[in-house]
Parts: structure tokens; C-alpha cells; sequence
């Protein structure tokens, strides 16, 4: 039995959106996941959240969605920040190199602090 993916967003204000990432995130789900964050990279959110909280697994092909969705939100000028990563998937990106990229913290609210410190002053 497979834990489905679901993708909720909770907050999407100005170039700030949050997303709630919750089950498996495999071959057959991370397509979903790569199209939500570009779709939401397109409506003018190029500063992703995603809350891990509540993922049960995530292989290679959603650790490829991750940082396709960081390259996209980059071109756009934006960012991905990562909150609560499980452990499996937080050693992954170290041992990858990809944290000094996706930055992560241990909470939303920690992730949505920093981002709003780095956030670029309004036009």
C-alpha cells in the first residue's frame, strides 16, 4: 500500500508560497509534486516553502522534483526553503551537496523567519 501524496498550500502571499507535502514522494508522485511547485513559481511565488512534516518516503526521482523546482524558482529569482525534513531525505541532500543549495530548518515557523529575513525590500 502507498502513502499518496497530497499538496496543500497554506499560505501564498506576494512572492511567498507554502506548501504542506504529505505521504510518498516516488516515481509515480513526484511529477505531482515538480507541476505544483512550478505552477505556483508561475502565479509570481518564486520563494517556495515545503513543509516535509509529513513525508513517509521520498526516493530519487523526488529528490530530482526538488531540485528541479529549485532551478526553476532560481531562474525566476527565487528560492526553495525545505522545514522538517525527515532524516532519510535530510541526509540525502548532505550527502549530495544539495543542502548548501535548499537551505532546511527544523520548523515552519523557523523557515518562514528566515525567509521573510531575506526576503528583498517591496518596489
Amino acid at each position: 500500500m502507498t502513502d499518496n501524496l497530497t499538496l496543500t498550500t497554506t499560505h501564498a502571499d506576494g512572492h511567498l508560497a507554502l506548501v504542506c507535502v504529505s505521504g510518498e514522494i516516488d516515481t509515480t508522485s513526484a511529477p505531482l509534486l515538480r507541476t505544483d511547485g512550478l505552477r505556483l513559481i508561475n502565479q509570481g511565488h518564486p520563494h517556495l516553502i515545503l513543509d516535509l512534516a509529513r513525508v513517509t518516503f521520498c526516493d530519487s526521482s523526488g529528490f530530482n522534483a526538488l531540485i528541479n523546482i529549485l532551478r526553476c524558482a532560481r531562474a525566476a529569482n527565487g528560492s526553495l526553503t525545505l522545514a522538517a525534513v525527515p532524516d532519510r531525505l535530510s541526509r540525502m541532500l548532505d550527502l549530495t551537496g544539495v543542502s548548501a543549495l535548499m537551505p532546511a530548518y527544523s520548523t515552519v515557523d523557523a523557515a518562514m523567519r528566515a525567509r521573510l529575513d531575506t526576503a528583498p525590500e517591496p518596489l
